[in-house]
């Protein structure tokens, strides 16, 4: 129905906004200016405890500082009393003492006909819960038994029985004079194709009434009594009263119970629902036997703003779980948030709470991961990256998938995250201390040790000008945190022997602090060696990445001719030198020149020898193009 603007204006006009809000909040009057219209209070949405939520009675507006929430009194109806436009209007006209605009026929037939739904649904509710006492419904109450649930949880839930008849319910209706053309619009009865009467859509099944979020039974779900039966649970369609993807159940009364205190917690079914509710978790809710859709997740965040879904210990339930990460990444923020409650292999919450009791379910619940746990598992669990290209399809999947993210502090806080466990992932192990005879490590096998000849030689040496570069690229990174990202990848690959020194450059990946890596810093910047750029550049962040970029060049570089030259001392030593292995020293030699080639932005940057640098080297080369150290080689 579409009603005049000047209506609505005057509807907000005589309600003031604070008078429909304050029903639902308790206000904080050191704060509040009342005689200025300006309130506040604590959030009715995601029932925080401090008093974030503004009401301007002057604008007619709220808005939440926490949760983002926003809206006039007709939203605030819709979003917090589960209302429809028009009875939102209708309770706010009402209270304004304003009778409605006149509406069409059109507009008054369908509400009528919704009315006479929601009347047929209830004397259903009432004919399917009688008819769980007959003596047709033997088995299924001793199933219901068997299940743990007593009349006092049958009468709390409504649940019912519909006998294995194909026209017991049409019939019982008929009798009361409602229509068999309502029956199918409520989605009772099917009407077979080739025009004979319509038969019961339920038919030997216990039954579960579906109640929206005001209590209004709008469908019906039904479980078979059958194991033979083509489905197990079967759902009312979709009516004029049930659309399956908006709706969840158990709704209501989780909405209060979650308003007193209580973690909403969604599960699969029915059965599960129940078993929480029975459980002491009131707070349960269910999709309905289908992937939770984007207007259940938003129901869910208008109820609290991090539910726990509890998905079944097995393979589906996994399944289920990844896929909700996807729908709920282009959705999450401040107040929009989840965890994952997995469940033991096997089991569900009525599972194992009909097995361990209540502690084991909250056990559970205490270990919920959030959505970051659950990216990160499905992108890396069982996967090895042992290559450059592993790494890459890794980097880039975690990075679409936090591009999805909207709001610019989760992304970057969950940015960050992923940033520590990919250092974590790739940084080496370091090896324990042998606690007996014989190397010991914990973790990944380490790099193969080396050969005798090769640490009895002066290339086994540390390399302080490697080490000055490494220096040089911490500073720069710490003096501009910002040029990290792009060289991401880079620095993971420095793993600095120090141990400060990896304490801070884990810190620079990861955007965190340690003391271990704030000393190792306060030592980078003393040292008497060390002068990164001159002064009049130091707040250049394009200069800095320049300098980094090229001592990593530099360091990959020495990397590089350092692997060689092991390589190249072995044949030596083996006799093995060559014209090949003469050309390759060579090589060698213009690779090591280059490394040491002053390019850093300035000479003198880091103030290095590149004769210290080289020196290790130089006697080795000339043996090996002389061709003598091969000659003693094979003697």
């Amino acid at each position: 129905m579409s009603l005049p603007p000047a209506f609505l204006d005057e509807i907000r006009a005589r309600v003031p906004l604070s008078r429909v809000i304050g029903r639902r909040v308790a206000w904080d009057l050191r704060r509040s200016n009342q005689a200025r219209g300006d309130w506040w209070a604590p959030c009715p949405f995601h029932h925080e405890k401090t008093a974030s939520f503004h009401v301007d009675d002057q604008k007619g507006f709220y808005y939440c500082f926490g949760c983002l929430a926003k809206g006039d009194a007709i939203g605030f109806l819709r979003e917090a009393e589960g209302m429809g436009f028009m009875e939102a209007v209708a309770a706010l006209a009402a209270e304004a003492g304003m009778a409605l605009p006149e509406r069409t026929p059109e507009a008054k037939a369908q509400t009528d006909r919704r009315t006479q739904l929601v009347e047929v649904m209830e004397q259903a509710v009432r004919w399917f819960r009688l008819q769980l006492q007959t003596a047709a419904a033997g088995a299924a109450r001793d199933y219901l038994a068997g299940r743990g649930l007593d009349s006092a949880t049958l009468d709390r839930f409504e649940i019912g029985f519909a006998p294995d008849n194909r026209r017991a319910l049409a019939e019982a209706m008929a009798q009361k004079g409602i229509a068999a053309e309502l029956l199918d619009a409520a989605g009772l009865v099917i009407r077979p194709d080739d025009g004979g009467n319509p038969y019961d859509r339920f038919r030997g099944r216990i039954i579960f009434p579906i109640r929206d979020a005001r209590g209004r039974a709008i469908a019906f779900g039904g479980r078979a009594m059958d194991p033979g039966a083509r489905a197990k649970y079967l759902n009312s369609p979709e009516t004029a009263l049930f659309d399956k993807g908006r709706t969840l159940y158990n709704l209501g009364p989780a909405r209060v119970a979650v308003g007193k205190g209580a973690p909403l917690v969604v599960a699969e079914g029915y059965m599960d629902v129940i078993a929480l509710a029975r459980a002491g978790f009131e707070g349960a809710v269910a999709p309905l036997g289908t992937a939770i859709t984007e207007e259940q997740l938003r129901l869910m965040w208008r109820v609290s703003p991090e539910p726990v879904v509890a998905l079944d210990g097995d393979a589906a339930g996994l399944r289920a779980a990844m896929r909700l990460v996807d729908l709920a990444l282009p959705l999450t923020g401040p107040g929009q948030a989840l965890r994952f409650a997995l469940m033991p292999p096997g089991q569900d919450p009525d599972d194992l709470i009909r097995g361990q009791g209540r502690a084991a379910m909250q056990a559970v619940l205490d270990g919920a991961r959030p959505l970051v746990d659950l990216l990160w598992q499905r992108e890396t669990e069982g996967r090895q990256f042992d290559s450059p290209e592993r790494r890459a399809a890794l980097d880039h999947a975690l990075r679409a998938a936090i591009a999805r993210i909207p709001d610019p502090a989760t992304r970057a806080h969950t940015e960050a995250e992923i940033r520590a466990r990919r250092a974590a992932l790739f940084r080496p192990e370091a090896p324990a201390r042998p606690s007996g005879p014989g190397p010991r490590r914990f973790g990944k096998p380490g790099p193969e040790a080396p050969r005798a000849q090769t640490r009895a030689s002066r290339l086994a040496a540390g390399d302080e000008g490697e080490r000055l570069l490494e220096a040089a690229v911490l500073a720069a990174c710490a003096r501009h945190p910002e040029i990290v990202a792009a060289l991401e990848s880079r620095l993971e690959r420095l793993v600095p022997a120090d141990p400060g020194r990896a304490a801070l450059l884990h810190d620079l990946l990861a955007g965190s602090r340690s003391e271990a890596g704030a000393a190792a810093l306060d030592a980078l910047l003393a040292d008497p060696h060390l002068r990164l750029v001159p002064p009049s550049q130091q707040d250049d962040p394009d200069h800095a990445a320049r300098i980094v970029e090229n001592a990593l060049d530099r360091i990959e570089a020495r990397r590089a001719s350092r692997v060689e030259r092991h390589r190249l001392e072995d044949e030596i030593v083996a006799g093995a030198a060559d014209e090949g292995l003469t050309w390759r020293a060579a090589q060698l030699t213009r690779v090591r020149e280059a490394a040491d080639r002053p390019n850093l932005g300035e000479a003198g940057d880091l103030g290095e020898d590149p004769e210290a640098l080289v020196a290790g080297i130089d006697a080795l080369l000339e043996a090996v193009q002389s061709g003598s150290l091969g000659r003693r080689g094979r003697r």
